[in-house]
């Protein structure tokens, strides 16, 4: 009647077959097929779970899980205890009991195996229950059914709603499993979970049972061992008090022990972290395994897992310059844009052409510009950037950690404690090539004399940014009767070549305003008090970020005077007033407001750098939560335009007070150099726009390709091009046609289909279109389905490395401590102090902030800054004192502390907070 097995050994056991065994148990059939010494054992397969269950009424329960949320701890508790219930009453079939019971020989380990569990994402560990030293088939039975219920303890529910696992799609087996009487046993990491470093074991001894060491009940002793060497680099012997030993009727007991020095030996160490290299090799990446060694001294391995907790290693689709496989420095250009989220695909497609034309400026052109700079790298969605060779190199160990110390200054700091490091000292000491390319491209682009133009007439700077804007929006847009190909060709065109070329047009202006900066700073000496030169950048003009939020504040303001349109924002949810902006049901001086608006600023977005992310013109539900919150604000001495106009007077002032201080001539420069600074430094913020205008235009071009394709049949949606890459939607637009895909224009080769690992492009990659068509565009849905589903994994994760080194080191875990006397440091952005309640905000999207609170956030870039306009303070993760959040909190006059190491860990919403901007302290307690 049943063709699927109830039971099967550990020998016929394999990877593919983990729905019906569970990811315990499909490795341990993995291991033991690939002669590793694990104890023998057998699976009460999912079959058996799913029979017992499917009377058990559990499907009350699930609906009731399906919405509830991850947060909603109480119900799911409840819930959880309700299904477990139901499992442990529903009767075993005879045919599953008999099986079960004739699988019991001797004392036996009994554990969960869920086809959820120990899988490369989650790793489920602890979350289900395990049985030791079972002893008879009755007593087997029991412990196999407490397993199935352990599916639905709280932790294991929690677990998996934190994690979007879908309760429905998992199920439960059961490993039975020899038990292993271990004089001494532990974990063993095969890479390092702390600072990331690979081969580079962990260990953990106790002696007795290895529950000791898995639950936490004993101080272990603890080793870290190279791999390739086999030296033990860190040794910390536990106290070693309580340790687990079988009893001789079954169960276990928890008894007192006073073992004095290493329960393991230096030759057991060794033999372990050579087992544990042997299954990392196997596996082919790093794991969390558990071991034992039995009282004739032979070594076991009783399960291993994948390091869920690890951030992959960076790779380029060409690897950069340098000694072939030595140490790299890889610095996170997402981390600096302040954008947390994974990009998509497509937007990292994009990044790779940006990153070839920005080489071929440099005078290094890239054979294939679809490839990217050979210094672009990606790991786990965001994008990195290989700085070894400017590491190594005199000026950019000087010039790289400047430039960060005012746009990401942790990441300086970081970099800086490299430079003992041997394996990055310095190899290029001339500084005349670095010096050359510079001339030549500040010759190239007239960079000096536009600067010295800027300096003189600051409104020529001014005209000039204004008829870029107007000729860059006229070139963007392809033919109206440009065939797919031919969009796609446009594409590639603008991003390879025409983008990076318009920045250093732009850029002598604010490069002209902040070198008067420093030059005020020089002859000001220490006569210039902290903070007083961040006072002269306060509302700045000319900035087109700050310009932004002030024309929805007006916006705001207008909506105000209308009763009824007001009422409507402060009580309908954004994202059903934003359904009826698409229907032109708004009242009109929202409707007509919001299409002013977003024809101006509707190319913007939060993480607007991902070409892949809907733009504000296509989704406006978060402009119109801003909206709403500043509705909110009440009194007008707190009005975004009052500060603003009072941060600009204050600068004023600030600028003759300090020039008075001086005196004289000297007086006279430092008061010409800083009015020049506020004439010209708001610029700053154009390259990025014009950057995001060029993005948004694109992914216009794009979207009007994935129209096709999903008229075609080919996609679900228009957005699900942006989960693909430049080379899969040529290769898919040609297949489809049954033609050779045409090379791609101005040196890009994207004629077949190569092979990307998952690192590279965000996910597994279909076959190449020339070994069957019809088969790789069926694969399209798939691949799609997939890299959705990593995308939404990869937002899960809290915490990006700043840095990352080549063998998968974490700098900044090695060296980072932690906070002392309920104080956290970080950069001074934004003068002042200010103590109030805090706000933990990790997505702008729908955040509600009221007037005066204090905004803690991980990072921002400009989709973030309406909020601050209603913020009486700022702490964000990342940043330095130049990045966007800081340069608009200094227009706004909101004290600032930026680049603060997990403050949205260390600070709660509601806590009240004291933030002081000039010091960059941020007092918790």
């Amino acid at each position: 009647m049943y063709d699927t097995p109830l039971i099967l050994k550990f020998d016929d056991i394999d990877a593919g077959l983990l729905p019906l065994v569970g990811g315990k148990a499909a490795n341990l059939g993995v291991l033991t097929t690939a002669g590793l010494p694990v104890p023998p054992g057998l699976c009460v397969t999912t079959e058996a779970y799913r029979r017992v269950t499917e009377q058990a009424g559990l499907e009350e329960v699930l609906d009731a899980l399906a919405v509830t949320a991850a947060g909603e701890t109480r119900t799911l508790n409840e819930l959880a205890g309700q299904a477990r219930a139901l499992v442990l009453s529903a009767p075993v079939p005879a045919d599953i009991a008999d099986a079960v019971r004739r699988s019991a020989h001797g004392p036996v380990a009994v554990r969960s195996s869920a086809t959820a569990e120990d899988l490369p994402h989650a790793s489920f560990a602890g979350q289900q229950d395990t049985y030791l030293n079972v002893i008879g088939a009755d007593a087997v039975l029991d412990a196999v059914r407490r397993c199935w219920a352990s599916l639905w303890s709280d932790r294991a529910v929690t677990y998996r709603a934190a994690n979007g696992i879908d309760h429905r799609a998992v199920l439960a087996a059961v490993v039975i499993q020899e038990m292993v009487q271990s004089e001494v046993a532990g974990v063993m990491f095969t890479a390092n979970p702390v600072t990331g470093r690979r081969r580079e074991a962990v260990i953990d001894a106790s002696p007795g049972l290895g529950e000791a060491v898995v639950s936490g009940a004993v101080n272990p002793d603890h080793f870290v061992v190279d791999t390739a060497t086999g030296r033990i680099t860190e040794r910390r012997l536990g106290d070693k008090r309580l340790a687990v030993r079988s009893l001789p009727g079954g169960g276990v007991e928890h008894v007192e022990t006073g073992m004095e020095g290493a329960c393991v030996t230096d030759a057991q160490i060794r033999a372990l972290t050579e087992l544990g290299g042997r299954v990392e090799d196997h596996y082919g990446a790093p794991q969390d395994t558990e071991w034992a060694v039995d009282a004739g001294g032979a070594l076991w391995l009783t399960q291993s897992r994948p390091i869920t907790t690890l951030f992959p290693i960076p790779r380029h689709a060409r690897p950069a310059g340098g000694e072939p496989g030595g140490a790299r420095i890889y610095f996170s250009f997402s981390v600096a844009q302040g954008i947390y989220a994974p990009i998509t695909p497509m937007g990292m497609s994009a990044f790779r052409l940006l990153s070839s034309s920005a080489a071929a400026l440099l005078g290094a052109p890239v054979t294939d510009r679809l490839d990217g700079a050979p210094q672009f790298a990606e790991a786990a969605g965001r994008m990195f950037i290989d700085v070894t060779g400017m590491m190594r190199s005199r000026v950019g160990r000087v010039g790289l950690p400047r430039v960060l110390d005012v746009m990401e200054a942790r990441s300086a700091t970081v970099l800086r404690g490299l430079f003992d490091d041997p394996r990055f000292s310095v190899t290029q000491r001339s500084v005349r090539p670095a010096l050359r390319r510079l001339v030549k491209n500040a010759i190239r682009f007239r960079i000096p004399a536009r600067a010295a133009q800027a300096l003189l007439k600051p409104e020529k700077a001014h005209r000039r940014a204004e008829r870029l804007g107007v000729r860059l929006r006229a070139q963007l847009a392809a033919p109206a009767d440009a065939t797919a190909l031919e969009r796609l060709d446009h594409v590639e065109r603008i991003l390879g070549t025409r983008a990076v070329p318009l920045l250093p047009t732009i850029v002598p202006g604010p490069l002209a305003g902040f070198a008067m900066l420093g030059l005020a700073y020089r002859l000001l000496g220490d006569r210039a008090r902290p903070g007083e030169l961040q006072t002269v950048l306060r509302g700045l003009p000319h900035n087109v970020t700050t310009e932004m939020d002030l024309a929805l504040w007006h916006l705001a303001t207008r909506i105000r005077a209308d009763r009824e349109a007001a009422a409507l924002l402060l009580g309908t949810p954004a994202a059903e007033l934003a359904d009826r902006f698409g229907d032109g049901t708004l009242p009109g001086v929202v409707g007509r407001g919001l299409t002013e608006f977003l024809s101006a600023y509707g190319v913007r977005a939060v993480a607007e750098i991902d070409l892949g992310v809907p733009r504000w013109s296509e989704d406006p539900t978060h402009v119109i939560g801003v909206l709403a919150n500043y509705l909110r604000l009440e009194d007008p001495a707190l009005s975004p335009d009052a500060l603003f106009a009072r941060g600009a007077a204050e600068a004023v002032l600030m600028i003759k007070t300090l020039s008075a201080r001086v005196g004289g001539v000297r007086g006279r420069i430092v008061r010409f150099a800083l009015s020049r600074t506020r004439a010209l430094a708001g610029i700053r913020e154009l390259p990025k726009f014009s950057m995001v205008t060029i993005l948004a235009a694109m992914r216009a071009e794009l979207v009007t390709i994935g129209t096709g394709l999903t008229t075609r049949g080919l996609l679900d949606s228009p957005q699900d091009i942006f989960f693909l890459t430049m080379e899969e939607v040529r290769t898919a637009l040609t297949t489809a046609r049954g033609e050779s895909a045409p090379a791609a224009p101005e040196g890009s080769t994207p004629t077949s289909f190569r092979q990307r690992t998952p690192a590279a492009s965000g996910g597994s990659a279909p076959t190449a279109p020339g070994d069957a068509a019809p088969p790789y565009l069926a694969t399209l849905r798939v691949l799609i389905s997939e890299r959705r589903e990593d995308a939404a994994r990869e937002r899960r994760r809290r915490h990006l490395p700043r840095v990352l080194l080549s063998d998968g080191t974490d700098p900044e875990a090695v060296a980072t401590s932690a906070p002392v006397d309920g104080a956290l440091t970080g950069t001074p952005a934004s003068a002042g102090s200010v103590t109030g309640i805090a706000r933990v905000v990790l997505d702008p999207v729908g955040a509600h902030l009221e007037p005066g609170e204090i905004l803690v956030c991980p990072s921002t870039d400009p989709g973030w800054t309406p909020l601050f306009l209603t913020a009486g303070g700022l702490v964000m993760e990342m940043g330095g004192a130049n990045s966007h959040g800081a340069v608009v909190a200094r227009e706004y006059g909101i004290p600032a502390v930026v680049g603060v190491a997990r403050a949205t860990e260390h600070i709660v919403t509601g806590q009240r907070i004291t933030l002081d901007g000039t010091s960059g302290m941020v007092i918790t307690a």
